[in-house]
């Protein structure tokens, strides 16, 4: 026996075949899977947290620019008249992809002045 599992060795015609039971053991390795994948999480969540200043501002700073872009194409669609479902929905997404600080006071507060006009601007067009 493998792994608990049913297993069996048959012999016929001078061959040993193996064949793998049905049963216990594919729903245990499917646990174990999952478990690793957890960890897996983990362990990305624990090199975010031990993340580089540097990186971490440039992360913001990109953040920051993607609002902003978002900001720019919403006023174009609504000088235009009419506003894409698309474009809501990518500035809603970055807006709630907010991380932490980024070590900068400065920088979070621009990009806390960033968010809020943003947000202003959805409840706006929600009316």
């Amino acid at each position: 026996m493998v792994g608990g599992g049913a297993a069996a060795v048959r012999r016929g015609s001078g061959h040993a075949r193996f064949s793998l039971g049905q049963g216990a053991a594919v729903g245990r390795n499917t646990a174990a899977g999952a478990a690793q994948s957890v960890g897996g999480i983990d362990a990305l969540i624990a090199l975010q947290a031990n993340e580089d200043p540097t990186a971490r501002r440039r992360r913001h700073i990109r953040r920051g620019h993607d609002l902003l872009d978002g900001l720019d194409r919403l006023k174009a669609a609504l000088l235009a008249g009419q506003v894409p479902i698309a474009d809501l929905k990518r500035l809603t997404a970055t807006l709630a992809a907010r991380s932490g600080t980024s070590g900068d006071a400065q920088l979070d507060d621009l990009i806390a002045h960033i968010e809020l006009r943003a947000h202003v601007e959805l409840a706006k067009l929600q009316r």
